[in-house]
């Protein structure tokens, strides 16, 4: 990335470093103790982490089985985890779907099958997270707030799937010629349109591969999707919970839940400080000073920081070409033509 970018990076971080800062400050000031947790919490937390990166790389390659797509394990989880590193650097998570579509080029995934697969993990997790509002929604008593931001994650999420669908529906329609006059409206200049078609024809070049998705491995992936989204949500009870504090579940899934998915809408990489900010401020009231400063510290790093270094381990250096807009990937990866069929 260039200078600019990386220092943009760099203060999201330390804003979101300063604020943590401040938390544990008041914490310490409180009762004189830093932010430890014993060794048998640090040791689920881990074992939280590792599945439900397992869980996220399962789910991708049952989503690529269900779209008879031959895609190994390792390959899903370097995906899975080079995504997370290029969402961590990049505002509003938006290098995360380069990054893994880096990822799967390098390992030899034709393009066509790459956006199949890309597409179909987010409608899995999209759906996933429709399914996890209203079971907060519903079945959780989080409070007005709660619920309406629930609500609100909900609702983008539909309408993404929305977009989704509207993209499957233009694509089985020929889209030869000027942008329709209903797109002219919307600013969609000839040049624009040129983009709008080759992505539509790639969408179109698996339509058939999705239609014949297999039940079974659908079934599958969402089971595993469903598994990462509960373990995601998980780490802050284990953390708490498990260090023997005594604190009500209910805010302890719900503002991990609003803070880990709508945040990802901050412009800021990694936030900028935001989720800090809504942490303390959500859990002020169920948490001591002192244990709202350990529980920041560690919830942050086991669900955050930690899939950070992760991804720059097994893919950073894809990740960067990624998202400097590297196109380039080694000669095995013969993509078929935009007009060609899923090999």
């Amino acid at each position: 990335m260039k200078r600019h970018r990386w220092l943009l990076v760099g203060l999201s971080f330390l804003a979101a470093l300063a604020i943590s800062a401040v938390v544990v400050w008041r914490g310490w000031r409180h009762d004189r103790t830093v932010p430890v947790l014993p060794w048998r919490v640090h040791v689920l937390a881990l074992l939280v982490f590792v599945g439900e990166a397992c869980a996220r790389a399962t789910k991708v390659q049952w989503g690529a089985k269900a779209l008879r797509i031959p895609l190994r394990w390792v390959t899903a989880l370097r995906a899975s985890l080079g995504g997370d590193f290029g969402a961590s650097i990049t505002p509003v998570r938006a290098g995360a779907e380069p990054a893994r579509f880096l990822v799967l080029a390098e390992a030899g995934v034709p393009t066509a099958s790459t956006l199949l697969i890309l597409f179909f993990e987010q409608v899995l997790e999209f759906v996933s997270l429709v399914v996890a509002s209203v079971f907060a929604a519903f079945f959780i008593p989080g409070g007005i707030l709660a619920g309406g931001m629930i609500g609100v994650i909900g609702g983008y999420a539909i309408f993404v799937i929305g977009i989704g669908g509207t993209a499957f529906v233009l694509a089985g329609r020929r889209t030869v010629g000027p942008p329709p006059a209903w797109l002219r409206a919307l600013g969609i200049h000839a040049g624009r349109w040129r983009s709008i078609r080759r992505a539509l024809r790639h969408l179109r070049t698996g339509m058939e591969g999705l239609r014949k998705a297999r039940p079974g491995a659908v079934f599958m992936a969402f089971a595993f999707s469903m598994l990462h989204v509960t373990l995601r949500l998980a780490v802050l009870p284990v953390l708490i919970l498990g260090s023997g504090i005594k604190a009500p579940l209910t805010p302890l899934v719900i503002w991990p839940f609003l803070l880990l998915y709508g945040g990802a809408l901050a412009p800021a990489p990694g936030g900028g400080g935001a989720v800090e900010i809504g942490f303390s401020l959500g859990l002020r009231k169920v948490l001591d000073p002192a244990e709202l400063a350990g529980a920041l510290i560690w919830w942050r790093f086991y669900s955050f920081y930690i899939y950070l270094v992760a991804g720059a381990l097994v893919a950073g250096t894809t990740v960067i070409r990624a998202i400097n807009g590297s196109r380039r990937v080694p000669p095995r990866d013969q993509s078929p033509p935009l007009h060609a069929g899923m090999g």
